[in-house]
């Protein structure tokens, strides 16, 4: 039922999905919903709140290594069709829907931007960065870093190497093994 819900998200968009289409769409009846779930906001925070099945706090012991596991886990999660499908309705329907904005700033940004946090705070602590580092600001630089460059590739530079150059760039460090870029 969940899934049914996220590939109808990102097919249709939240405003053209119903009730019945999931319901449909999963092969279960409505009362089997309405059973679980009081509206069609309920079921997509949840359907949201599932992708992936839980957020990643990596401690590797570095910085850098802890960025490498995050790129890595959102690389799995965006980088195929349904993942980029879901980005692209996320980008265009939380613009036009403050309600689903709402959802998706709640079940999913929230959560991976204290994740973050943890990371920087840890790094702080071992002095990996720059101690008045804003990780929030720094996870939105990066996040919107990020999805730029999955809406509109950059050149022939994969995804994974555009993101390592962004998070170099915005904490101000260099990685402490041999990466790809």
């Amino acid at each position: 039922m969940l899934l049914a819900t996220l590939e109808l998200l990102a097919e249709v968009g939240f405003d053209g999905m119903s009730i019945d289409a999931i319901a449909a769409r999963a092969k279960v009846g409505k009362t089997t919903i309405y059973r679980r779930y009081t509206n069609k906001e309920e079921l997509v925070a949840d359907a949201l709140d599932k992708f992936p099945e839980e957020i990643i706090i990596p401690d590797t012991g570095t910085l850098w290594g802890d960025l490498e596991a995050l790129i890595q886990n959102i690389a799995q999660i965006t980088l195929n069709p349904l993942g980029r499908q879901i980005v692209a309705m996320i980008i265009s329907h939380t613009s036009t829907n403050p309600q689903f904005a709402q959802i998706y700033w709640t079940k999913y940004l929230q959560p991976r931007r204290e994740a973050f946090v943890a990371v920087i705070e840890r790094a702080k602590a071992r002095r990996e960065v720059r101690e008045n580092l804003d990780p929030l600001l720094a996870f939105d630089s990066i996040s919107g870093m990020m999805l730029y460059t999955l809406v509109f590739p950059v050149s022939s530079e994969s995804w994974e190497n555009y993101s390592r150059r962004a998070l170099r760039l915005v904490l101000g460090i260099t990685p402490t093994h041999n990466t790809n870029s």
